[in-house]
């Protein structure tokens, strides 16, 4: 409120001074236009002529002069001949003598002027004007001078309307500046500017401190905040506050907070081969949207570790359903040796032998990916452990994942595929149960292939079989499996398409391009 004061009081001297120019400029034009309008009348009386042509004229011309002077509120009356003699002059002791002035040159030319000159009595504005005779020939000069008021008279000539003007003027910008910062004030949540500054700092040192990227936008996806993390993140180096996100980053997904005009949490996101965790938000003051914030975590390490933790215990699983099964096959060799079957026991070893080793070439030679094979593996192991079948195609084959999609993806995928196979069995009593497993890839597209004949799909459950939290079974943290591997196919642009008959079983078919392509 006080600096606004302030800043209404200068301009008020500002005015001030404007006004006191124009007053002194005013008054100047008023005094050139008043001694030239009494120099012309003075030089059309009569006996002013006449008397500048008579010898002792100065004894007619001066009385004359002296009371117009007095009438016409003038500061002094000069008469001259055309020698330059003065015929008139208010300090009388000078009539007779002659005039030096050089400006006076273009009045004995029979010119009317004006012009402010500095005298012996002050700075005065002066009108010289020549005299004609009755026959138009010039014969003298009259010359009419005022001093010009010093700027304190003027203030003292304008003194109660400048104390209205300044006492209103005042009051008003007083009461204006009190509204003002009221107002401000309210606006700002009654904070003081420097508590806004040092909550403002506070608030960019806490964003810059923090581990995970914090981007915000406002209505016109102008970036306000873009911490220190968030630029390591994305790879962003300088000063990007108030340019547009998409210039920056082309793809935040930030902007679809402001189209959605909601909040969408726990996304994972992929920025070249950094795998996010994203949460956005929609920011609204006075229950109005006025921009979106993002927070990004960086998972890629936490997936890494994550991969290799499931990768292991997939492999655990396959060692421990693996020894179980050998340990059944031995105590069969053992049986047979017992009962003195050694031809049988041998053909037997070979059997299971040759199984193996064919096994192992497959995905040797077919399937590059060691956590793939690590998987089927497993799945073909736990098959057999609960009396399924589980056959891969050996035409199957994947030397490498499409495009923008690693093993974690593909394994997320394929397994709950697999998971979902082996529950359609749950309650069934049959005793041929078969699960078959396809890959097929080539330079376009590849697919995965997972049917069963298990107990199949009514249309309730296959109409609702991607929500997340459905399920079949009454136990806990199902409903998921298949919600994940949807959202995987449309983040990877893919295309999920399921067959199934009821008691009879389910097929999935899935596929992705290989370079990437429109989302299905």
């Amino acid at each position: 409120m006080l600096f606004s004061t302030t800043i209404v009081l200068f301009s008020l001297m500002m005015a001030g001074f404007v006004h006191i120019g124009s007053l002194i400029r005013l008054t100047e034009d008023d005094l050139r236009q008043r001694m030239l309008i009494t120099a012309r009348s003075l030089a059309e009386i009569p006996a002013i002529s006449q008397g500048l042509e008579n010898p002792a004229g100065a004894s007619l011309i001066h009385p004359i002069a002296k009371k117009f002077r007095i009438v016409n509120n003038v500061t002094y009356i000069v008469v001259l001949d055309m020698n330059r003699i003065r015929l008139s002059d208010p300090l009388e002791h000078r009539i007779g003598t002659p005039y030096d002035g050089r400006e006076i040159e273009s009045a004995f030319a029979e010119n009317s002027y004006t012009e402010k000159v500095q005298g012996e009595l002050g700075t005065a504005v002066r009108a010289y004007v020549p005299v004609m005779n009755k026959d138009h020939i010039q014969v003298g000069v009259v010359i009419v001078g005022h001093l010009l008021p010093s700027i304190w008279e003027l203030l003292m000539n304008q003194q109660h309307n400048l104390s209205l003007t300044f006492s209103f003027s005042l009051l008003f910008g007083i009461f204006g500046s009190y509204q003002l910062a009221k107002h401000l004030k309210r606006q700002m949540f009654n904070l003081e500017p420097h508590e806004i500054a040092r909550i403002l700092e506070e608030r960019t040192a806490t964003f810059h401190a923090m581990h995970e990227g914090v981007i915000a936008i406002d209505n016109h996806e102008r970036i306000t905040i873009f911490n220190d993390k968030a630029k390591q993140i994305f790879r962003v180096s300088g000063d990007v506050l108030g340019k547009p996100i998409r210039e920056v980053i082309p793809d935040t997904r930030l902007p679809e907070i402001l189209e959605l005009q909601q909040s969408i949490s726990n996304q994972e996101l992929r920025f070249g081969n950094t795998l996010l965790w994203s949460n956005r938000f929609l920011i609204k003051v006075n229950n109005k949207p006025v921009g979106a914030i993002a927070m990004f975590q960086d998972r890629t390490e936490v997936a890494r570790m994550a991969e290799e933790l499931t990768g292991v215990k997939e492999f655990v699983d396959a060692l421990r359903v693996q020894n179980h099964e050998y340990m059944n096959k031995l105590h069969t060799i053992a049986g047979l040796l017992q009962l003195d079957q050694k031809e049988k026991a041998l053909a037997y070893l070979f059997e299971v032998s040759e199984e193996q080793e064919e096994l192992a070439s497959f995905f040797t030679t077919r399937i590059a990916d060691t956590s793939i094979s690590g998987l089927l593996l497993s799945k073909i192991r736990r098959g057999k452990e609960l009396g399924i079948d589980v056959e891969i195609d050996r035409n199957s084959n994947l030397d490498r994942f499409p495009a923008l999609m690693d093993h974690h993806h593909f394994v997320l995928i394929l397994g709950n595929l697999i998971e979902n196979a082996f529950d359609s069995f749950a309650g069934i009593q049959r005793k041929d149960k078969h699960i078959h497993v396809s890959m097929e890839q080539d330079e376009d597209v590849c697919s995965i292939l997972v049917e069963d004949n298990g107990c199949g799909m009514n249309e309730e459950t296959y109409q609702r079989m991607l929500e997340k939290g459905f399920s079949t079974k009454q136990t806990p943290n199902r409903g998921v499996g298949l919600h994940l591997v949807n959202q995987l196919v449309i983040k990877h642009h893919g295309e999920m398409k399921c067959e199934t008959e009821p008691g009879m079983g389910t097929s999935f078919l899935i596929t992705f391009p290989m370079k990437g392509g429109a989302q299905s």
